[in-house]
């Protein structure tokens, strides 16, 4: 009597979300937009990593460096209260 052999099932990963920067055909993150960036930012504080926000890499990058720079200027906090 043969046994069964299992094989190893392949996992689907659910869709990708669209960048929300590239569906408005953003140029440019701005610091100074302080309600959008706080989309991307976390109760404690964190940047929310690009498989979470669904933002693509360029975008990631600029959102990235508009974070750091709203933190510096104090218009978001470094961490939360």
């Amino acid at each position: 009597m043969p046994t069964k052999i299992k094989r190893a099932v392949k996992e689907r990963r659910p869709k990708r979300k669209p960048c929300s920067f590239c569906a408005e055909r953003a140029i440019a993150v701005n610091y100074r937009d302080v309600g959008r960036l706080k989309k991307y930012v976390s109760e404690r504080g964190k940047i929310v990593p690009r498989r979470i926000s669904g933002n693509c890499a360029k975008h990631q990058r600029m959102l990235t460096t508009a974070v750091k720079r709203a933190r510096l200027i104090a218009f978001l906090p470094f961490v939360s209260e």
